[in-house]
């Protein structure tokens, strides 16, 4: 191969017509030997090539005659020094950290750990239950596919499980539930269209590894979030079987959702790897180069940033590059529309702390198939000063953990929570708007699979982890919830129906809302996970979203498509920008205005009573008039004074059927809001001004 090729062959096996190119980076290494092995024998080693080192520490080499479908895996030369933070040992087969597909299946082995019982370095060689990498060529008919490139104002995301979504489906074919071609199948697709979303949140789909304590207990990591492969979609969500074809299946799913105008955007895990601390198996990175791509403390041990046992140091040129390479990997071949970060504060940090200046940062900023897909970021992880809902750079959107703890506070009930609660239904402002961000920096949920599903949010007041077999030590356990007077399930004809009232008030919290919506798996179903908050390893109908129909589903689910699509009709509540008091010549209004019990101004004094849990908000909208949205979080039913107009209800959660026409007729002067219930009335040709009101 002539110096160019040397020069330029990028990171992992790349196909050309003569043969196939292979490379691997590893700075502390002092050889590294290609391993190919027999397709139809996997445990068979048919071909060992040692490689060459270039001056980028990339280790380089060609088999001729090789094609697709070969079978592959890197054995490193170098120092055993864990106190130097050296793990190299060749007889353990490495796992291509760019493997496009594997083979192999991602069980805990003991072969896969560095150390014997007695603490020494295990020689034993375990290419014959190693996952292997495979060689597969990138080609594939996309046909007229386009991304749909929604916008932020009109983005919903619906948080969704590729095995969990059809797992139970009954109009998907048996053999293609819980996989990729099941959630491409048409009647899946169907029923997104429906709900009205525009964006599928899949949780992690990267090969990822199940942890040795799960599978000791019969459990599973079902989440995902355990990643051991960057680049492979992980195999047992794949319908077939072949390596190759799992990799086209996954395609195929994303051509179908994008001919329905679905995006689909991924939770990736790049904050850590299944390799976890010092105790844990030798797959991958850790063999190749584990002090330039893990954050390791002064006695080079593992730091433990993320509660996985290690953490991806994004700041060092290798663990950056490799980050990138798989995210323009998933966008330019498998067509994906956006990403949402797994604990990206571990992303943002330098050494210890965090900066929205750092190098992973710049680096998707800078680049141009990376800046122009939607990023998402969990702004927390488990480190110093780890908690940064706000502290990203534009253009990042933020899952707003405020919105969510702020809105399980006022419609619990709590004390003291009305001003904060009216500030994230504004879009945080003072979190987003003081940097010059729009509303549509935060994406705003309720819930999310970490965590009570909404029904259980409203049906328990404590974590019951029981089925995880951990003791009830995991979970959180301050989630805001409340169970309506009675623990769990119950008969009680009252509760439930307060139940129910409460989904629906939460619901229309968020679709009211400035920011992104996002709809957690389920929830417009009435799911329940009976009152378990941390379901991570419960791969069983406790994790599925069933299907069955009910009275409570029809209603709910009913309920959420008209919510959707009465967002869609008022652009108000998709404003691009915040709210600033400003008066409206034309109409007389202001974009805004807050009204007490008494239809008065609220005041700074009135937003602050400890015991405030009713107010109204009045939008304007121009020529069409205006809405009036009605919280209530009380336990009392509230005669509420309008102002002058005629008005027209447009929703009262407070009914099972809450956008009925059948519903009682307005007086337009008074409406009886009902406890713990978000109503909307419209005002047509209103022109009336109020005094506007300070948060």
């Amino acid at each position: 191969m002539t110096d160019a090729f040397w020069r330029t062959t990028a990171p992992g096996a790349t196909l050309y017509h003569e043969g196939v190119a292979f490379a691997v980076h590893s700075r502390a290494a002092h050889a590294v030997d290609l391993c190919v092995f027999d397709e139809h024998e996997p445990s068979h080693e048919k071909l060992r090539l040692r490689l060459e080192r270039g001056e980028d520490h990339v280790w380089r080499g060609f088999v001729p005659g090789l094609s697709v479908g070969a079978l592959y895996g890197f054995r490193v030369h170098g120092p055993w020094d864990p106190t130097e933070g050296h793990w190299f040992n060749p007889r353990k087969l490495l796992l291509d950290p760019y493997a496009k597909a594997v083979v192999g299946v991602p069980a805990w082995n003991p072969l896969m750990q560095n150390l014997a019982a007695d603490g020494s370095r295990d020689f034993r060689d375990n290419a014959h239950v190693a996952l292997k990498s495979v060689v597969i060529q990138d080609e594939f008919d996309w046909g007229d596919d386009a991304p749909p490139r929604t916008s932020w104002e009109g983005t919903v995301i619906y948080e969704a499980h590729v095995r969990g979504f059809t797992k139970l489906h009954p109009k998907v074919p048996e053999e293609l539930r819980g996989t990729y071609a099941g959630l491409a199948h048409p009647a899946a697709i169907a029923y997104l269209r429906e709900l009205g979303m525009t964006a599928v949140q899949l949780l992690p789909v990267h090969l990822h590894l199940n942890d040795g304590f799960l599978i000791a207990r019969g459990l599973t990591n079902y989440w995902g979030y355990n990643t051991l492969g960057f680049f492979a979609p992980h195999p047992e969500y794949a319908a077939t079987r072949d390596p190759r074809a799992q990799v086209d299946e996954f395609k195929v799913m994303v051509r179908e959702l994008h001919r329905a105008g679905i995006e689909v955007i991924l939770d990736v895990v790049y904050n850590h790897t299944a390799e976890g601390d010092e105790n844990g198996p030798l797959l991958s990175l850790r063999g190749l180069d584990n002090s330039g791509c893990y954050m390791l403390n002064h006695d080079a041990r593992t730091l433990n940033y993320t509660g996985c046992g290690n953490t991806v140091n994004a700041a060092s040129p290798p663990a950056l590059r490799i980050i990138l390479d798989s995210l323009r990997y998933w966008v330019q071949q498998m067509h994906v529309d956006g990403f949402r970060f797994d604990l990206a504060a571990t992303l943002g940090r330098r050494g210890a702390h965090f900066d929205p200046e750092a190098p992973f940062f710049q680096a998707i900023a800078n680049d141009p198939v990376l800046s122009r897909v939607k990023m998402i970021a969990e702004p927390w992880d488990l480190g110093p000063h780890g908690y940064q809902v706000g502290g990203f750079p534009a253009p990042w959107r933020e899952l707003n953990g405020r919105y969510r703890d702020r809105v399980r506070c006022f419609w619990k009930g709590d004390d003291a929570a009305a001003a904060s609660f009216a500030k994230r239904v504004c879009g945080s402002d003072e979190i987003f708007g003081s940097q010059g961000r729009p509303p549509h920096a935060g994406v705003n949920f309720i819930t999310s699979h970490d965590g009570f599903t909404l029904r259980d949010l409203w049906s328990y007041n404590h974590k019951h982890n029981e089925e995880n077999f951990e003791g009830g030590s995991d979970g959180d356990g301050h989630n805001h919830s409340w169970n309506c007077g009675i623990e769990g399930e119950t008969v009680d004809a009252e509760v439930k129906a307060m139940r129910r009232g409460l989904v629906r008030a939460s619901l229309a919290t968020m679709f009211c809302s400035l920011g992104v919506p996002f709809l957690t798996m389920g929830d417009e179903r009435w799911r329940t996970q009976r009152g378990n908050n941390n379901a991570y390893c419960q791969d069983s109908e406790l994790s599925w979203l069933d299907w069955r129909e009910s009275d409570d589903v029809a209603t709910i689910l009913k309920f959420t498509r008209q919510l959707i699509q009465f967002r869609r009709d008022y652009p108000e509540l998709r404003r691009s920008k915040h709210f600033s008091g400003a008066f409206n010549p034309f109409t007389g209004r202001r974009d805004i205005d807050w009204l007490d019990e008494l239809g008065e101004p609220m005041s700074h004094h009135k937003w602050h009573e400890p015991t405030r849990k009713f107010f109204g908000a009045l939008l304007d909208l121009g020529a069409r008039g205006a809405l009036m949205l009605i919280f209530n979080a009380s336990g009392d039913a509230i005669e509420f004074p309008l102002p002058k107009g005629e008005w027209e209800r447009k929703f009262d959660t407070s009914l099972d059927d809450s956008f009925s026409d059948k519903a009682p007729e307005l007086d337009h002067k008074t409406f009886v809001s009902a406890a713990r219930s978000v109503a909307c009335l419209l005002l047509k040709a209103a022109r009336e001004s109020h005094p506007v009101s300070v948060l």
